[in-house]
């Protein structure tokens, strides 16, 4: 892996962990102005709870895919790799002739 290669591997690890803590603060500050609503217009059903769960699953999903399974793009960049490689061999053969 040459130095721009590896530039553009770390620029678009940056990239996704800036867009996780964008979505990150979304979802916070989202779910406490619906905290709020709720409460101030009915205490009887804590309805916030709802977007709450579901919301925080995709963001559960989100840092995962972030922080945890982010090594799927170096098995990508290979098989990358691997075909151009293959390409490059097939073009010599191919001009050789």
């Amino acid at each position: 892996m040459n130095d721009q290669q590896a530039y553009l591997r770390a620029k678009e690890r940056v990239e996704s962990k800036i867009s996780f803590y964008i979505h990150l603060a979304v979802y916070i500050i989202v779910n406490i102005l619906l905290i709020i609503i709720n409460l101030a217009t009915s205490t009887g059903y804590l309805w916030f709870k709802w977007p709450l769960i579901g919301w925080g699953i995709a963001i559960g999903f989100h840092a995962l895919m972030t922080f945890v399974f982010s090594g799927g793009s170096l098995i990508k960049e290979q098989m990358i790799e691997r075909e151009m490689k293959r390409m490059t061999e097939k073009n010599k053969k191919f001009t050789a002739d």
